[in-house]
């Protein structure tokens, strides 16, 4: 065993504690605590003292929004990186609904050299290059040079793919490359963006809404695609039972298809519309009980794969404006491992739920590096300490946007350190 250069001692870490010997920015040993080391540490080895907090690996957040370049009011990729480092996640994929929108080599590098220079030791940027050029869904965008420079995907995001010419071509020249195409699923006719479910609360508010049909019209259409070709499409932030069930049928036949949804999903419903808050208006949008108890079950089953933030930040002055007239989204970074924790205390998740769905899945869905604590493993993991509560206010967020629905509530477990490629960060 190569000589260690960092001992975290005293982590729990599946219901034991344990110290993990990191050296060269890898991981070397999950020892049972005291079994090394019993004496102290070596000389020249750094101790991080755990104290019993739990040991997780970095979180990967396959779908964010940085807004750079071109937006960067809302948030840039320093701001953005700051959120997600301190919110426990050592990797994010960007999507590409910038301004100019990351169809080309310029722009993708232009993320990738702001992500090294704000924050060169990580947390790491994985660029998502857009599907078709400027996310117009007219022509594909040039993949080739896409992948060649970083993009790890390819996805229209927020303006779905109305052809399904264009998807089957952007599908097969997407897989020529080995990237994965991303899906915003949602009929583009059926109330696009509307930002509220069709249901109860839209019709007391007097507001048009989405129905859960839109999104499952589109799953059904890229569940077909993949099996007639045989190629893999993952299904961005899942909001409904109706998709539920299409990529459950689909996953029993072994259609490639692999799914996402966010916190947001599985905590809130349409109720937190009422009173048309803006902060909870996002696309899809937030649905029924039903469907929340639905997705649940989905991520404990593995129906859905990974559970991401869509962090959508907006300007104050965005959002406070009438609700048919803000922009959808919701700032997640921050809150994302605190939503998913509360589940977890409550028993609705797991634990090793939330690591297969915020770490292990999502690396293995997009060929990025985790950190499953085995010899040569990057030393990328945090330190969290389930038991601490905090308030979410404006000033306890580190991103730009402060357009969430927890805002002012208390929530449990902060990441206390967090250390990527064998460096302390946080």
């Amino acid at each position: 065993m190569s000589r260690p250069d960092l001992l975290v001692r005293g982590a729990r870490h599946n219901d034991a504690e344990f110290d993990l010997l990191v050296g060269g920015g890898t991981v070397l040993e999950l020892a049972p605590a005291g079994a090394r080391f019993p004496e102290g540490a070596p000389e020249g080895v750094e101790v991080l003292d755990a104290g019993g907090k739990l040991l997780l690996p970095s979180l990967i957040d396959a779908h964010v929004h940085l807004r750079e370049p071109g937006f960067e009011y809302k948030e840039d990729i320093a701001s953005g990186l700051d959120a997600a480092v301190h919110g426990g996640f050592g990797a994010v994929m960007c999507m590409a609904n910038t301004e100019p929108v990351n169809d080309n080599a310029t722009v993708t590098e232009l993320m990738l050299d702001r992500a090294a220079k704000a924050w060169p030791s990580g947390p790491r940027l994985h660029p998502v290059g857009a599907l078709t050029k400027g996310l117009q869904g007219k022509e594909l965008a040039p993949m080739a040079e896409l992948a060649r420079v970083g993009c790890v995907a390819v996805s229209n995001d927020g303006l779905p793919v109305a052809s399904t010419e264009i998807m089957r071509r952007a599908m097969e020249y997407a897989a020529t490359f080995g990237l994965r195409v991303i899906d915003h699923c949602e009929d583009p006719f059926l109330a696009p963006g509307a930002g509220v479910n069709e249901g109860r609360v839209s019709a007391a508010l007097g507001l048009k809404g989405q129905p859960a049909a839109a999104e499952a019209i589109q799953v059904a259409r890229d569940i077909q695609l993949a099996a007639w070709l045989d190629l893999p499409i993952h299904l961005a932030h899942i909001s409904c039972r109706e998709s539920v069930e299409l990529i459950a049928a689909a996953k029993a036949k072994g259609v490639p298809v692999t799914a996402e949804t966010c916190p947001h999903y599985l905590v809130f419903t349409e109720d937190a519309v009422e009173g048309y808050s803006t902060a909870a208006k996002v696309s899809p949008p937030l649905r029924t009980r039903d469907d929340v108890m639905a997705l649940r079950q989905a991520l404990r089953e593995g129906i859905i794969d990974i559970l991401v933030t869509d962090h959508a930040p907006h300007a104050d002055h965005e959002k406070e404006v009438p609700f048919e007239e803000a922009p959808n989204g919701i700032t997640g970074l921050d809150t994302a491992l605190s939503l998913a924790w509360k589940l977890a205390a409550d028993s609705i998740l797991s634990v090793n739920d939330l690591i297969r769905a915020m770490a292990w899945n999502p690396a293995e869905i997009f060929g990025l590096a985790v950190n499953r604590f085995q010899p040569g493993d990057p030393a990328d993991f945090t330190l969290f300490d389930p038991d601490e509560l905090w308030t979410v206010t404006p000033e306890a967020l580190r991103s730009k946007g402060k357009n969430t629905p927890t805002m002012g509530t208390a929530l449990p477990g902060r990441v206390t350190a967090h250390v990527i490629g064998g460096r302390r960060v946080v």
